[in-house]
């Protein structure tokens, strides 16, 4: 008999943390490369072409490397190589 494998709860509150810790500094990072190049630009201007890059970045960037690296904590597990 195969045991049943158990179903991990991952907390959204973790995952909020790591997602802000992992996506500030990458939209401080674009706010300050952007700025220069989009002077005189409405708000609404610089969003628009904010908005696609940071999509992207997040689904096929932070989202990934936060489930390689973070996942167990993500994940209330043991960090991975900790005996409990």
């Amino acid at each position: 008999m195969q045991p049943t494998p158990t179903r991990v709860n991952p907390s959204k509150a973790r995952l909020s943390l790591v997602m802000i810790l992992a996506v500030y500094p990458l939209i401080t990072t674009l706010l300050y490369i952007l700025a220069p190049l989009t002077e005189g630009w409405a708000v609404w201007h610089r969003t628009i072409l904010i908005a696609p890059i940071m999509v992207l970045s997040i689904v096929f960037v932070v989202a990934p490397a936060i489930q390689k690296y973070f996942g167990w904590f993500v994940a209330r597990m043991p960090p991975p190589g900790k005996v409990r």
